[in-house]
């Protein structure tokens, strides 16, 4: 049964259309709703009930899909005197709420009786009727009673007064498929833009429109067409290239087969009124009185759910309010400091958007009257009143703040081209009305600062990340630029400095358009660099612009003085280079361990403005990656000193030995080739003698290296003086304990060698601690070539000795050191064996087969990379040739 004060039947009338749609139990499912119910009755043509009727839909269908969680039915019918529409929902056993009595809660968080306590506060009649499976709500909206063919009416004004059109008006009409594709161009399109129907059709309305918004911020084009209605102004780019300013009325239809597309009207900006709608006013007392809020009753419902949205509809009911040519809104930084334009319409908004302007400073060129409501009448006799109109065309200005509790948060202004159009009056206006938005707009900016905050947060983790996982300089460089761009700024280039006292060096270029990379590149490169300033923070540099400026304005007069020659392509690089570079550009300082070890420079496009959230979140970019380049140039340093000391301490190549065949192989384990460790040397020590020496040092590092250097250099010296192997060996382990604490252990296999005129070789060796060496016969037998002797660097009195080995032709002498022999898989180990047995098989084959077919079976024994050095020095005598 109907509760009291609840109407369950409409009055009998005619229905002459009904729509219905079935929607699921999903979050998405209610702005699919609000979308149905907005095109049905844009449709049918009552515009006058759309929002009322959308409010309501939108409140029953959350309490179905989002409180009910079952599917909601909504179905739309149309009357002559209005709208009844349905929502049901098959939950018939939820309570009903009572007007006028106890159990008719108020409160708009109920779930259950916010919809229904706005249908009685906005149908003209609503009830509830059940069955035994589902509930509907349903409600009537009448239309207004006026005039037949009268939407509304103004009073007679005086011809001077009317606004101001050509001799004929015309109204271009294109229509623009749901891909954004232009499908028809009228004639009097064709007169404004001057682009004849067969050159637009098909293709993208955004390739003509000068869209008024920052791409990917806001309402842009495409948005704009998906709308159900909308009104505004933006640019169409005529044949010469100029933009026409126009003003447009879209509207979203679709044709008999359910295909939508959108009808496009636009005149020119200066005859608006034309197509421009008047503010809905409300019909009758009782109406207005339904919207208490005053921020509905300013901005209306429903209100835009995001700041860059909100702050849109704000400058144009502003400017519609008092009747204006432009209007704009700037927000406070934190420490109300600067102004930072953030909506403007009438303006070029894609120039102004994040330009920022001092609160109040001493002198006539500053934003000096933020603080309080102000008028300026005629903006000619004072240059400068309002930096952000400077060159505008705007004459008369009215700006108010806008404050909560007490503190600046932004100002709202409302121009004209005309001087003297406003006075205290309209200031009181528009101030009435920032009161009324300013705390929605308040929370809305917090709203968007802790999103950005929590995006910057996630954006320098994930950068930290990526910069601490490398050490090479030029990785660095490119991370930098390429977390910069397109993320903060349109193009980045890094400048580094090697030391205090040389000029910065432009190392890294990058635009988000790779072809912009190398006319970018070749603009900075004629121009000095930025001067390296250690303070913290972003500063301005307009080198750039000047530069790009300059180049296009020579460029495009040499281009002019050819008369009818044809345009070269030299003028469409300079001018497109002048583009990417005529924005704003910044400098932040690459501050390392208290010097200044570069600069990174980002540039937006032509006149736009970084915003103050962008450069706070670069400036914390540009700590990171200084250290990170820091650490990758001492990595650098480290590494080259590194490899340049393990080259100094191997020899810089192997002597040619008459009848001796030589060949070594050397690998140093480890990432960057850690100095110390394996050695080897062979040298000429005087007419037909020759030493060589395979040795290993414990441990790594300088303290190794400094012993390797040691040993290899004395082998040398002793050697030529004349001392034997023993006699070498025993002076070098004395000088090895010479060097006390940085003393290490040293295992030796010295060795000379005279080449005979038999074809065979002599060798006297002393294997001090080393692993043996290995001779190979030509029958295929291997046999150690010496004895096991003490190792060097351990005890003061040694007692060495030399053995004498001859290699017949076709012997082999292999010598490695215990990174071969101790080569692990697991538990097991090459060993002395396993390697004999390698040896084993190289009969018959040369040193350098020798060594390679050993490092590869060492290679093969294990699957992990070797952890220790290798060094293989294989000498052969080869056998005699004959004829």
């Amino acid at each position: 049964m109907a509760e009291p004060g609840v109407e369950t039947r409409t009055r009998s009338s005619v229905i002459t259309a009904r729509a219905a749609a079935t929607f699921e139990p999903v979050g998405r499912s209610v702005a699919t709703a609000r979308a149905f119910v907005r095109d049905t009755l844009q449709g049918w043509g009552y515009t006058d009930v759309v929002d009322d009727a959308v409010v309501l839909t939108s409140e029953l269908v959350t309490n179905a899909v989002i409180h009910a969680g079952t599917a909601a039915d909504v179905l739309c019918l149309r009357t002559e005197n209005g709208v009844r529409i349905e929502v049901a929902d098959r939950y018939p056993e939820r309570e009903v709420p009572l007007q006028g009595s106890g159990r008719f809660d108020t409160s708009p968080d109920r779930e259950n009786g916010r919809g229904l306590l706005l249908c009685a506060a906005l149908a003209s009649r609503w009830g509830v009727d059940y069955s035994p499976t589902r509930k509907h709500v349903w409600f009537q909206l009448d239309l207004p009673e006026r005039p037949v063919g009268t939407r509304s009416a103004g009073p007679v004004l005086p011809t001077d007064l009317l606004p101001v059109a050509d001799e004929r008006v015309r109204v271009a009409v294109t229509q623009i498929d749901r891909n954004g594709t232009i499908t028809a161009w009228n004639e009097d399109a064709e007169h404004l833009f001057g682009y004849a129907a067969d050159q637009v059709i098909g293709k993208p309305l955004g390739d003509f429109a000068a869209w008024p918004h920052t791409p990917g911020i806001g309402t842009g084009i495409a948005e704009a067409l998906r709308l159900s209605r909308w009104e505004g102004s933006y640019g169409i780019r005529g044949t010469d290239g100029r933009v026409i300013p126009v003003y447009a009325s879209h509207l979203r239809v679709r044709d008999t087969n359910g295909e939508p597309s959108t009808v496009c009207l636009l005149v020119r900006d200066y005859e608006r009124a034309i197509l421009q709608s008047p503010p809905r006013t409300p019909v009758d007392s009782s109406k207005e009185s339904r919207s208490s809020d005053p921020f509905e009753v300013f901005i209306g419902s429903p209100a835009p759910d995001d700041l860059d949205g909100l702050l849109q509809r704000t400058v144009e009911r502003a400017r519609d309010m008092l009747d204006g040519d432009a209007a704009f809104l700037l927000l406070a930084t934190d420490d109300e400091t600067e102004l930072e334009v953030r909506a403007t319409t009438g303006l070029p908004s894609a120039r102004q958007r994040f330009a920022r302007v001092p609160v109040e400073a001493a002198g006539t060129g500053r934003y000096s009257s933020a603080r309080m409501p102000a008028v300026h009448e005629d903006l000619a006799a004072v240059p400068g009143a309002v930096p952000l109109l400077n060159g505008t065309g705007m004459r008369s200005v009215v700006t108010v703040p806008l404050k909560v509790e007490g503190r600046l948060t932004g100002s709202l202004g409302v121009a004209a081209e005309a001087a003297g159009r406003y006075s205290n009056e309209e200031a009181l206006r528009l101030q009435f009305a920032a009161d009324r938005i300013a705390l929605a707009v308040e929370s809305a900016r917090l709203g968007e600062l802790e999103r950005l905050r929590r995006g910057s947060l996630s954006f320098l983790v994930e950068a930290s990340d990526l910069l601490a996982g490398t050490l090479d300089r030029d990785q660095t460089l490119a991370l930098m630029a390429q977390m910069t761009v397109p993320t903060l700024a349109t193009w980045c280039a890094v400048y580094t400095i090697a030391d205090p006292t040389s000029e910065p060096y432009l190392s890294y270029v990058l635009h988000e358009d790779e072809e912009r990379i190398d006319g970018l590149k070749a603009l900075l490169s004629k121009i000095a660099p930025p001067e390296p300033v250690p303070s913290p923070g972003a500063r301005v540099w307009t080198a750039p612009a000047d530069a790009a400026h300059q180049a296009a304005l020579r460029t495009s007069m040499r281009e002019l003085g050819l008369g009818s020659s044809p345009l070269s392509s030299g003028i469409g690089t300079t001018l497109a280079t002048a583009a990417a570079v005529g924005g704003e550009t910044v400098v932040l300082p690459l501050v390392a361990r208290n010097r200044v070890i570069g600069m990174l420079t980002l540039g937006k496009p032509s006149d736009d403005h970084f915003r103050q959230e962008i450069l706070e979140l670069a400036e914390d970019l540009s700590r990171r990656a200084a250290l990170a380049l820091d650490n990758a140039r001492l990595y650098s340093e480290r590494m080259a000193i590194s490899q340049s000391l393990q080259r100094s301490l191997l020899p810089p190549g192997l002597p040619q030995i008459p009848g001796v065949e030589v060949d070594v192989i050397y690998r140093a384990a480890g990432e960057g080739n850690e100095v110390g460790g394996d050695f080897y040397d062979l040298f000429p020590i005087h007419d037909n003698a020759y030493g060589f020496a395979i040795g290993d040092v414990c441990g790594t590092g300088p303290e190794a290296a400094a012993v390797t250097g040691l040993a290899r250099h004395a082998l040398r010296l002793l050697a030529r003086e004349g001392f034997g192997g023993p006699a070498v060996l025993e002076r070098l382990n004395a000088a090895i304990l010479d060097e006390g604490a940085r003393s290490r252990f040293l295992t030796l296999l010295y060795g000379e060698l005279w080449p005979q005129e038999d074809g065979s070789a002599v060798l006297k060796v002393v294997c001090a601690g080393h692993p043996l060496p290995l001779r190979l016969r030509q029958d295929g037998t291997v046999e150690p070539a010496a004895d096991p002797q003490p190792l060097l660097g351990v005890m003061d009195d040694l007692e060495l000795y030399e053995q004498t080995v001859t290699l017949d032709p076709g012997d082999v002498l292999l010598c490695v050191t215990d990174g071969v022999t101790e080569r692990r898989e697991g538990p097991r180990m090459l060993g002395d064996d396993g390697l004999a047995e390698v040896l084993t098989t190289c009969t018959g084959l040369t040193a350098g087969a020798v060594t390679a077919r050993v490092m590869r079976a060492v290679e093969r024994f294990a699957a992990e990379p070797a952890s220790d050095d290798m060094a293989i020095l294989a000498m052969r005598v080869p056998e005699p040739h004959h004829d």
